[in-house]
């Protein structure tokens, strides 16, 4: 009835390549259109049958997230069970956390996602699509294009409050590098700084599957999120400069930030520029990575 086996996946780092704040709902949600995407590193959940509930976490930044409820992997796994059994037999589960917190690359959300598909299979609770993202949504307007991501991999056009998603085919896989100084940013606060929260939407994407278009349609994009953020991580226009001092061919902040990143065309050139920086600033969060493509 149950998956005795110990189950794991990987939590993506997810990647705001662009976005762009169009609204403001009633409610406070901010109406976003974003091209996302999931790198092939980030955090590891791992679950499995166990005598009674634990949750247990380990990695780089353990000590700077909660070990109680109000960790989004524990809220996944308790609202799984309350949605389909009371039931459902104990479960441990790991965390390790690689990401750093606050850092606009959706660490959280992504350990959620992780954690609900690694729960539903270990459960084998039978969830379609729908049914994962209203859960997904019920935690977290980015969790749905976190689940997107551990099902089908990645790029998306996001749009709405992040519950509307669209498969970028012909987006090819990227090399990237990410860097954070350890600028931990609040996203609310990032928001509250936002002067204008009606700006255009994303042009019309006509990507085709070579680096240069891919370059070209990312600089007709924004991160309208940059501006406000520079406010409180004065960082960001540094971390962008060394990214550029590697000759990465785009650069931008990721999300609400402080976590900036460039892309390169080989992966010997984002090896070579995450070395270089990480040799400079051993103590920030330096890693050289490529996107998930579609699958």
């Amino acid at each position: 009835m149950f998956n005795h086996n110990l189950i794991s996946r990987l939590a993506p780092a997810k990647i705001n390549f662009a976005l762009h704040v169009t609204d403001q709902r009633e409610d406070g949600y901010h109406c976003l259109d974003m091209i996302v995407a999931f790198a092939q590193y980030g955090d590891h959940v791992v679950v499995g049958l166990a005598s009674e509930d634990s949750f247990t976490i380990s990695g780089r930044y353990s000590s700077k997230i909660p070990i109680s409820a109000d960790n989004l992997v524990v809220k996944a796994r308790d609202l799984l069970r309350s949605r389909y059994s009371k039931d459902l037999p104990p479960v441990s589960i790991h965390l390790e956390k690689n990401l750093p917190v606050a850092a606009g690359i959706g660490g959280g959300s992504a350990d959620a996602a992780a954690a609900i598909i690694a729960l539903s299979q270990l459960w084998q609770i039978n969830l379609d699509a729908e049914e994962l993202f209203q859960i997904g949504l019920e935690l977290g307007a980015d969790i749905p294009m976190c689940l997107h991501s551990q099902m089908h991999g990645g790029p998306l056009k996001v749009s709405g409050i992040g519950e509307e998603l669209e498969i970028l085919p012909n987006f090819p896989s990227l090399h990237v590098v990410l860097v954070n100084d350890g600028s931990e940013l609040s996203t609310p606060a990032v928001f509250k700084n936002l002067n204008n929260r009606n700006q255009p939407a994303l042009p019309a994407l006509t990507i085709k599957n070579s680096f240069e278009d891919i370059i070209a349609a990312l600089e007709a994009t924004r991160n309208d999120l940059l501006e406000p953020a520079r406010l409180l991580a004065p960082n960001i226009d540094y971390m962008l400069m060394l990214l550029q001092q590697q000759n990465a061919a785009f650069t931008q902040m990721s999300g609400s930030g402080a976590t900036c990143f460039g892309i390169f065309k080989t992966p010997e050139a984002a090896h070579c520029a995450a070395q270089t920086i990480s040799a400079q600033y051993p103590n920030w969060f330096v890693t050289a990575t490529d996107t998930l493509p579609s699958r």
